[in-house]
C-alpha cells in the first residue's frame, strides 16, 4: 500500500517523478441517504473533487477522492 500524502509526493518525486497536479471538481445535489449520512442541511450541494498527480505527459501517478460539504469550502486555484 502506497504512502498517504504528503509521504506518496515524496516518494514519487524520490522515484525521479516531476509532479504536476489537476483537480476536477463535481458539484451535484446530495440523494437523502448521502445528505443525512454525511449530515448536511437541505439544499446544500456535495462536492467531489478528484485529485490527479500525474507526469508532464500526463501519465496518473495518483488519484485521490474527496467529497465535500458544498457550504464547508472555499476553493481558490493560482496559476
Amino acid at each position: 500500500m502506497p504512502p498517504p500524502p504528503p509521504n506518496l509526493y515524496a516518494a514519487l518525486a524520490n522515484l525521479g517523478h516531476e509532479l504536476h497536479f489537476t483537480e476536477y471538481l463535481r458539484p451535484q445535489m446530495s440523494l437523502p441517504d448521502q445528505a443525512q449520512a454525511r449530515r448536511l442541511p437541505e439544499g446544500v450541494p456535495l462536492l467531489t473533487i478528484l485529485h490527479v498527480t500525474h507526469t508532464p505527459e500526463f501519465k496518473p501517478l495518483a488519484i485521490e477522492a474527496f467529497h465535500r460539504a458544498g457550504d464547508d469550502l472555499e476553493l481558490s486555484y493560482g496559476r
